[in-house]
């Protein structure tokens, strides 16, 4: 059983009393350890006001903007999946621009395990190639803002079909890859093509100790710093092992873990890939079965 979460629910007007149930719903539905406390903002949610509640508040602060959106507030941040705005990487998302499909190799029929799904943007661009996606989040807020945000962008009908391909878990990856290890050995039917991870990682791996190169950690990124810490050796280990684990069930031999890095940063586990992609930024390591 998880602790629970308490957080602070603040949303914009009244005409929102619907969406706040939508959000208990959600949050009764999938389970999850949460217990928000609702709140109408007495003023405007401006920058100044964000500010200022970060700096009061003693547990952490959701918002639901007068347009219905969630976000967590992070330092002042207001940070969102947003799905709505990767729209162009979505539509023109293939193997020429873009290193992970050129990395993960899946068509329309793959089954996809995105284990550390974090604001979904990269289940979205896996999604795209019409795989389904599997994706998996440990801290229950994160977890929230997924399927608030899924529910969200299916009301809106380009984006039915891609919704439906993504199915959103609370859990750790861990724990998810031991089920299906017990399922596999009752019933032989689950076939995972591509476990896909990226990993917390220290937050000074993202540029070059050098030249002081490389990715500036965004405000996403920072958010999720909060409230993950980089797994340990150890831990990397178990996870590079497990993932492998899943994927070499795959009866003809071709499934893959795919790892996403900084471009500098070490391999994970210490572990040699098969083979990697890399750009300025980022590299994706791929361990085949």
């Amino acid at each position: 059983m998880h602790d629970l979460t308490h957080c602070q629910l603040i949303y914009a007007n009244d005409s929102q009393q619907h969406q706040v149930e939508s959000l208990q719903a959600l949050i009764e539905h999938h389970e999850l350890p949460i217990v928000l406390n609702v709140e109408l903002s007495v003023d405007k949610l401006t920058q100044k006001h964000r500010q200022k509640l970060s700096q009061t508040a003693t547990q952490p602060v959701l918002l639901l903007d007068d347009k219905d959106k969630l976000s967590w507030l992070s330092d002042g941040l207001s940070v969102a999946p947003e799905w709505d705005k990767l729209q162009r990487r979505v539509v023109s998302a293939g193997r020429k621009s873009e290193l992970l499909l050129q990395a993960a190799k899946i068509t329309a029929d793959s089954s996809v395990i995105d284990a550390t799904a974090g604001f979904g943007h990269d289940s979205l661009i896996l999604a795209s190639t019409g795989a389904q996606v599997m994706m998996l989040e440990q801290q229950p807020i994160m977890a929230l803002l997924l399927f608030a945000e899924q529910q969200r962008m299916s009301a809106l009908p380009n984006w039915q079909k891609l919704m439906a391909r993504l199915h959103i878990i609370n859990i750790d990856a861990l724990s998810y890859f031991e089920s299906l290890k017990s399922d596999s050995a009752v019933n032989n039917s689950q076939v995972i093509d591509v476990v896909y991870l990226d990993p917390m990682f220290p937050e000074d791996s993202y540029q070059d100790s050098k030249t002081g190169k490389g990715a500036k950690v965004g405000k996403h990124m920072q958010a999720l710093h909060q409230l993950a810490s980089p797994p340990t050796l150890d831990e990397e280990e178990q996870l590079l092992t497990s993932a492998q684990a899943v994927v070499s069930n795959n009866a003809s031999h071709s499934g893959r873990v795919v790892v996403k890095r900084p471009q500098h940063a070490p391999t994970l586990a210490n572990q040699q890939p098969t083979e990697s992609w890399h750009n300025e930024a980022v590299r994706f390591d791929g361990y085949f079965a």
